[in-house]
């Protein structure tokens, strides 16, 4: 069972859950693809906060993971361990290549230790878990995850706990992918993918039932807008509760729920086919 509830022996614990990560096999990293990773408290390069309510957390050491796996075409790897990753929420694995060489990679769901891994640039390699190759090579209807964008550049998409994308057909350069989000977009057929989807899908049934785990995540209290002073926030303010008939924003006016992020000038956002939401429900949030 990767969920285990226990006796509500306290308040928090009464309303958490704990993942026990049955998939983990192997409990120490390897240390040659460790590097640190020092806290930013959500500030940017000129020291200006950018994302509010970061700060504290457990120390932790990032896990060089392989996004792109393009020089290990046609070497066979052998999974040495399934590892927990504390800067993801998907597991990871440690494959060891024929030439030796060692690489984590995000761990897909059905992957064990001892199984192999191929990636390849060719319509050679067999469609199983774990394997690489681009989009043009695999069978329509399959889940894949860890998807390109665009060719050469490295996994950007379906990489969180539990998510794939379902490959339904190709036509011309392109092959439509349906998103887990609901969105449905073309990416060129030379991007490369991995089959299967990514394991430790339990990861959103987990219930954290105390603050102080937040707290250990690295993620500090934020004060309500609505709550502030009128120079502080938009929302804040005035002689009793008021939010001025406007929709929840961020302290420099930018909309918090339901406003657009996407550039519109980039080329990705051309091959989009349906979004995840229609366009009146933006026009509404807005």
């Amino acid at each position: 069972m990767p969920i285990r509830v226990y006796k509500p022996t306290s308040p928090g614990r009464r309303n958490a859950s704990v993942n026990v990560h049955a998939e983990v096999d192997k409990k120490r990293p390897e240390k040659s693809l460790l590097s640190p990773l020092p806290k930013k408290g959500g500030r940017n390069n000129t020291g200006v906060i950018t994302v509010r309510g970061r700060g504290g957390g457990a120390k932790r050491m990032y896990r060089k993971v392989d996004f792109r796996r393009k020089d290990r075409d046609g070497i066979v790897g052998t999974v040495v361990g399934i590892e927990y990753d504390p800067n993801r929420s998907s597991h990871i694995a440690l494959i060891e290549y024929a030439d030796g060489v060692k690489r984590y990679v995000i761990a897909p769901k059905g992957l064990k230790t001892g199984m192999s891994i191929v990636t390849s640039s060719d319509s050679a390699v067999e469609p199983s878990v774990g394997n690489c190759m681009p989009l043009r090579f695999i069978p329509t209807g399959l889940e894949v995850h860890c998807v390109e964008m665009s060719p050469g550049k490295g996994a950007q998409m379906c990489r969180s706990a539990g998510s794939y994308a379902r490959l339904t057909n190709r036509e011309g350069h392109f092959a439509t992918l349906v998103l887990p989000s609901g969105e449905i977009r073309r990416v060129h057929i030379d991007c490369r993918a991995v089959i299967g989807s990514v394991g430790n899908s339990d990861h959103q049934n987990r219930r954290l039932g105390k603050a102080g785990l937040t707290r250990h995540l690295g993620r500090r209290p934020i004060t309500r807008g609505v709550a502030k002073s009128h120079h502080a926030h938009p929302l804040g303010g005035g002689e009793g509760r008021s939010k001025g008939n406007r929709t929840p924003v961020s302290p420099t006016g930018v909309d918090a729920k339901g406003g657009g992020t996407r550039n519109k000038k980039q080329y990705s956002t051309q091959l989009i086919i349906r979004r995840r939401r229609s366009k009146r429900y933006g026009q509404l949030s807005k």
